[in-house]
């Protein structure tokens, strides 16, 4: 078998994805998610200038070494841009694989560890009482697990929450926003929100929140040890993740569990967390993190020291890294929860799908491979249009995370 020819697909049904589609000689192609919220272009670019001439000819079936080629034979090795290209590659051969074999992926990663994957929805508010309304609602529709952001006083704007009653989207088309943030106001409020909300939804339901890389570690550490009595299931990216050293401070003050790492894209961003237990979760997902050929590897590390996943999985990853990601879940033992936003109906369009929803569980069926496909014809319908994520600055105008 080998590899004929390959291209990216780039559409914007509500919001942009960039999908690659591997064609080979035995008429079987592989899909893979290329998206890069803010920096779609530049993954385009990468895979069709560098990857996809070099794909030519390989078989798709040797993925480990092919992950490799494009790894240490790039020389220029990590970064978002170039493992997110590699990510869509190496998730389209895995697609490929499992379709020569016409099996579900989840049985060449080990076969089913579970049946259903315990996902958890997003509720926010502008705020506490209209959070505590929305997570209601997220729990009234079967969801057993809640990651709750509420507007902060005399923040203007703060990630997380909606605007109007649209579903949350922070990418917004054009030039970043920029936004203005006050630690103090939100290392005050946010115990006191969570005090509020498990008085009304009770001990049974997991809370999560996510604190966005926006606190110092001491700040971490605080709010994490103000937080312990409501038992939140994971407190997520406390601190800016560069220096892994900066959570020992959070972990010697609370025992609140941290999941941290989205923004993450190897191993080499886990090695501290993980060997010195600083962390419970992590949470690179399959597209920016080297695909499913790296995070098999990092699944199994991660396992040794106790630490789970809980995988990244909002709607700017498009429906086959979800699907990805779920055969993931199914298969791995250490997984601990799939963080799940519904897409839009109009994604549905260009998209099918082969999972679905139930009583807080995500199932995915049996078709080969990761059992999605796009549309080209309606994709073409939704052409690509710029949008930014917001950038943040101090009250006073200091550059920092959003």
């Amino acid at each position: 078998m080998k590899i004929t020819d390959a291209k990216v697909i780039v559409c914007s049904p509500g919001r942009n994805f960039v999908t690659l589609k591997i064609y080979t000689d035995q008429d079987i192609y592989g899909l893979g998610d290329a998206t890069l919220n803010g920096r779609e272009k530049a993954v385009v670019t990468y895979l069709e200038d560098y990857c996809i001439p070099a794909l030519i000819g390989k078989d798709p079936r040797n993925t480990e070494d092919i992950w490799h080629y494009f790894y240490k034979g790039v020389y220029w090795k990590r970064g978002a841009v170039t493992m997110t290209a590699i990510s869509a590659i190496d998730m389209a051969l895995w697609d490929i694989k499992a379709k020569t074999l016409n099996t579900p992926l989840y049985n060449l990663l080990g076969g089913k560890s579970r049946n259903g994957i315990l996902v958890y929805a997003h509720a926010n508010g502008k705020n506490i009482n209209e959070a505590i309304e929305n997570t209601g609602k997220e729990i009234e529709k079967g969801f057993l697990a809640v990651r709750v952001q509420s507007g902060i006083p005399g923040i203007g704007h703060t990630y997380g929450v909606a605007e109007g009653n649209k579903p949350y989207e922070p990418a917004q088309k054009g030039l970043p926003r920029e936004d203005y943030w006050d630690s103090t106001k939100y290392l005050n409020f946010i115990p006191f929100l969570f005090e509020k909300v498990r008085e009304v939804v009770g001990n049974d339901i997991h809370l999560l929140h996510d604190v966005h890389h926006r606190c110092t570690p001491i700040e971490a550490a605080r709010l994490a040890k103000e937080l312990e009595p409501f038992h939140l299931f994971w407190l997520e990216d406390p601190v800016s993740g560069e220096l892994q050293e900066g959570l020992r401070l959070v972990r010697q003050h609370s025992v609140t569990p941290i999941a941290i790492g989205e923004v993450f894209n190897t191993v080499y961003d886990y090695t501290t967390l993980i060997t010195e237990q600083l962390i419970d979760y992590i949470r690179m997902p399959l597209v920016h993190g080297g695909g499913i050929t790296h995070l098999t590897k990092i699944a199994a590390m991660a396992s040794i020291y106790h630490i789970q996943t809980g995988f990244h999985g909002a709607t700017d990853l498009s429906p086959v890294n979800m699907a990805a990601a779920l055969h993931f879940n199914t298969a791995i033992n250490n997984f601990g929860i799939q963080e799940y936003m519904p897409h839009q109906d109009i994604v549905h369009e260009v998209f099918s799908i082969n999972y679905h929803f139930k009583s807080g569980y995500m199932y995915i069926n049996d078709a080969p491979g990761i059992g999605v496909d796009i549309d080209e014809q309606k994709a073409r319908k939704f052409p690509y249009s710029m949008a930014c994520l917001p950038v943040n600055r101090k009250t006073d105008g200091t550059m920092f995370y959003w």
